[in-house]
């Protein structure tokens, strides 16, 4: 009984994520960097992330972003993201790649960067994405971050966010 429970509840779980995907289709996302796993884990850092993206065509997101990261030493970084997004299969894998600007009093400094993750739906619309990054830098390796970002997204359906004709 417990095998055909466990059976359903995964069913339900991809079917629910197979229309999240489609061209049309908005997110918003905010995540969490710095937990440790990352180049500067020998010192604190703490990132924050907002993301807003839409899908241009099933599977492909375009996203930008704006973040805010903090470190021990007190260096404040202040970025700006334009990333893609690909959804290899329905059960909410991607891939990404783009292109960030980061500023600080200091200098200036773009990060071509990959990430890779997972949208787990905790509901219909609301998913946990656990997400590796690495990010280049032009600056050199000393500027380079790589590690894991903790986020949380929402999946916006055509009908949330359009009005309607009354």
């Amino acid at each position: 009984m417990k095998k055909i429970a466990l059976i359903v509840v995964a069913l339900v779980m991809t079917l629910s994520a197979n229309a999240q995907f489609e061209q049309g289709k908005g997110y918003l996302g905010a995540s969490l960097s710095g937990l440790d796993i990352s180049s500067q884990a020998k010192k604190f850092h703490l990132g924050i992330n907002a993301k807003a993206g839409y899908f241009f065509m099933d599977n492909l997101m375009g996203l930008a972003d704006v973040g805010y990261d903090y470190t021990k030493d007190g260096a404040k970084y202040l970025g700006l993201g334009a990333y893609g997004r690909y959804y290899i299969t329905q059960n909410g894998i991607y891939l990404g790649a783009g292109l960030k600007f980061r500023h600080t009093n200091d200098f200036n400094d773009l990060l071509p960067g990959v990430h890779a993750g997972y949208a787990f739906f905790v509901s219909r619309t609301v998913t946990i994405e656990p997400e590796l990054y690495f990010d280049l830098s032009t600056k050199g390796s000393d500027y380079m971050n790589y590690g894991l970002r903790i986020g949380v997204g929402v999946y916006l359906f055509k009908d949330q966010y359009t009005l309607k004709n009354r």
